[in-house]
């Protein structure tokens, strides 16, 4: 959860481990034994399965955008509620192979013929590029709309749109031209010896594997597919459903109902005021069955910390204070709000914009720490591309009938050893050829700096600040979701953030002007990393099945082709029925926290009125440093013998996403889930493997798209807010 920018943060289809580490074991997928699996080399599949000869067909294209596309949709809505994303590969694997799979038992052209593990690799592909790049518009981009630094008077999306499309090309292809000469970086070379297993993604091609291996695995498809289908229509409709009494189907205040049943006593509604209530909220209750307890337990053990005890304590000091949510009305005067961002500045904080700062540091300081414990990536960077700039320069001498010493003797080292290689299945001709992705990038980069500059009147110097920030976070948001499978968007967008505050600092920029660059250049860092690590994702799964890297990323690019103009477009769809996510209504129907943490950030860093409580900057110093000092003690002292502790450590970066959310409900709901498959897996783990996944990836994308749904009734006024009833709603509103 997969979020400050809370897209993708920590939850992650596929993501079971209890640790911040997933171990073999823990992304088991119909294996008897994966401790005879060896990960870091392509997979066995079973020996009937025949050589398949094309695999980018435009059926698994087709397939894959579609898929995604229902993702992408799904995406915009719960990231506009509550802030995360999701990644589109395990449903686009798992339906994919179920459409595909009727496809093949015909004889139609084009939809008929033989469907293998490897155009299955290619359905997801194509699903994860039309499912992304959703996060630009659940963070910063509506966060521009917010603090007034878009258009003239009422905020209208469906006038930016040509705008909203140009940044979010940018966006996206320089995240995918970019990252693509990485895949033998990360995946070959230092995969093994740095233990880069990229859970989700492995998770995904064992999927695959199991789903392709012969009868068993067929019937083990179907099952899988039935579970997803069942849990994506259930949630799709509840959802739905819900839009008409969210008080009894969705959301259920227990301490509102105390609070009524008891004559509009006081004390439940302090509770209530603090967001203690339960959602039926498939999505995340979904994603807690994926997480595992130790993240789950993270996550609700920060929103106690930071909802039960922190922020009580900064009221009743004083620190921070909060404001009625119906002021004329005697019934609800103990009824609160404690996590508005407006007024910054000018009012005494709220609780929510006091605990930003730390979880935003923790955050940070973790994701750094993270990588620099793995200095060997680092050091090994620098090494390969000097090795290839001299083998490079060396061969360019050469052809030219020169010798140069130097860059003979560098060339002809060699940079690594072959007991730490890991197997590359991909011949030459299967990668992606250079002047594909050399030009795209050099055509990407000329095409930021005109556009950033006419459209959003970014200096070409901060134009390649950004795309040098957006590739030094997206390095690091590989690295560290590669071993925690869990993609810190959120430092690299706030890291951004503040490099860009102190970049325009000074320089003449009005207000506006600043926050309006500083949100641009924080949404490439946050892009970029978005798909620059989801095609490397997609690379491992790949490489794990023996698919082409070349097919993988043609089918990708499609998707993300498509997604270029899906995401914008489903956010004019929202922003149209519901205006109130583009001026921060306290009561509207999505809470945007994404969107509103954004927009602190960028006044904090730019409007010399926004200031960091001293109190939250102390705190906050001392919190990242304490899970600096955590990172380190877990990779140097609970190592051998002692690494069986570390499932007792809390993830900190878990424990700093509760802190920047508004509430803690989403945090239960993720709890609730977590214990469903903590006692699932204990007492039936064959079942629990066969379809805990599916039902997982059907929860999340069915109460997403039946948001959209909501999102169309709201258009066609025949939503709740017309036809649904309030009962069980404090105040009349949920």
């Amino acid at each position: 959860m997969a979020t400050p920018t809370l897209e993708k943060d920590t939850l992650q289809l596929g993501q079971t481990s209890s640790n911040n580490e997933k171990t073999p074991s823990d992304i088991k997928v119909e294996v008897d034994s994966v401790e005879e699996l060896d990960l870091y080399r392509p997979l066995k599949l079973d020996d009937s399965i025949p050589h398949e000869e094309s695999i980018l067909t435009a059926r698994a294209v087709i397939v894959g955008i579609i898929l995604g596309g229902l993702v992408n949709a799904s995406n915009l809505y719960l990231g506009l509620k509550t802030g995360f994303t999701f990644g589109a590969s395990m449903f686009g694997a798992i339906f994919g192979y179920g459409i595909l799979k009727f496809f093949s038992r015909t004889n139609l052209p084009i939809i008929g013929g033989p469907f293998g593990p490897q155009e299955n690799s290619i359905v997801q592909a194509a699903a994860t590029g039309s499912g992304g790049i959703a996060g630009l518009f659940v963070a910063g981009l509506p966060a521009m709309y917010l603090l007034g630094t878009m258009g003239d008077g009422t905020p209208n999306p469906k006038d930016d749109f040509g705008k909203l499309i140009t940044i979010t090309i940018v966006c996206s292809f320089f995240g995918l031209f970019f990252v693509t000469p990485l895949r033998k970086f990360f995946i070959i070379r230092i995969g093994r010896e740095l233990r880069l297993m990229f859970p989700s993604p492995t998770a995904v091609a064992l999927t695959i594997q199991s789903m392709h291996a012969g009868a068993a695995g067929a019937a083990t498809a179907v099952k899988k597919l039935k579970a997803l289908g069942i849990s994506f229509t259930l949630a799709l409709v509840q959802k739905v459903a819900s839009l008409y009494a969210t008080g009894v189907l969705y959301d259920w205040h227990f301490f509102t109902w105390i609070h009524v049943w008891s004559n509009y006593t006081s004390w439940a509604m302090h509770i209530e005021s603090w967001g203690w209530w339960f959602e039926i909220t498939p999505a995340f209750i979904g994603s807690g069955m994926l997480i595992g307890m130790n993240s789950a337990l993270s996550m609700f053990g920060g929103a106690f910390l930071a909802w039960g005890v922190i922020g009580p304590l900064l009221v009743f000091t004083g620190e921070c204070a909060g404001k009625l949510q119906i002021p004329d009305d005697p019934l609800w005067k103990d009824w609160y709000s404690y996590t508005s961002l407006k007024n910054l500045g000018h009012t005494t904080p709220s609780p929510r914009y006091w605990l930003l700062w730390p979880g935003v540091m923790i955050m940070v300081c973790t994701s750094m720490a993270e990588l620099f414990v793995q200095y060997k990536v680092i050091w090994y960077a620098f090494k390969v591309v000097g090795h290839r700039m001299s083998v490079s320069i060396n061969d360019f001498l050469v052809k030219r009938g020169k010798h140069s010493e130097f860059f003979a003797k560098r060339a002809a080292q060699d940079v690594k050893g072959t007991e730490d290689m890991v197997e590359d299945p991909a011949t030459p001709e299967q990668q992606v050829p250079v002047a594909v992705w050399s030009i795209g990038l050099l055509v990407t980069i000329v095409l930021a700096m005109l556009i950033f500059h006419f459209q959003w009147g970014m200096h070409p110097g901060l134009t390649i600040l950004a795309c040098i920030l957006g590739f030094i976070f997206s390095f690091l948001a590989i690295q560290i979701g590669a071993v925690t499978d869990q993609t810190p968007l959120t430092a690299a967008s706030k890291a951004s953030q503040l490099i860009f505050g102190a970049a325009t600092s000074g320089k003449g920029y009005t207000i506006k002007d600043a926050q309006r660059l500083n949100l641009v250049a924080g949404s490439l860092a946050s892009g970029a990393a978005d798909v620059a690590t989801s095609l490397t994702g997609d690379f491992r799964t790949g490489f794990l099945l023996g698919t082409p890297p070349v097919k993988q990323w043609y089918a990708q690019a499609c998707g993300t082709l498509i997604s270029v103009f899906l995401a914008p477009g489903l956010f004019v769809l929202f922003t149209q029925a519901y205006p109130c996510i583009l001026n921060g209504d306290d009561h509207c129907a999505f809470g945007v926290p994404s969107v509103a943490a954004w927009a602190a950030v960028a006044s904090a860093v730019t409007d010399p009125e926004v200031h960091i409580p001293l109190s939250a900057g102390i705190f906050a110093i001392v919190m990242g440093v304490f899970s600096v000092c955590q990172v380190v003690f877990r990779h140097y002292y609970l190592v051998g013998e002692r690494e069986k502790y570390r499932v007792w450590l809390p993830n900190w970066g878990a424990v700093a996403l509760s802190f920047v959310l508004p509430n803690p409900v989403f945090t239960t709901a993720a709890m609730f889930g977590a214990i469903i498959a903590k006692l699932w897996r204990h007492y039936s783990m064959h079942t629990f493997d066969i379809y805990c996944y599916a039902i997982a990836a059907g929860f999340i994308a069915g109460e997403g798209l039946g948001g959209v749904v909501g999102a169309v009734l709201q258009i066609a006024n025949v939503s709740g807010d017309v036809y649904g009833t309030t009962v069980g709603c404090p105040g009349g509103f949920c």
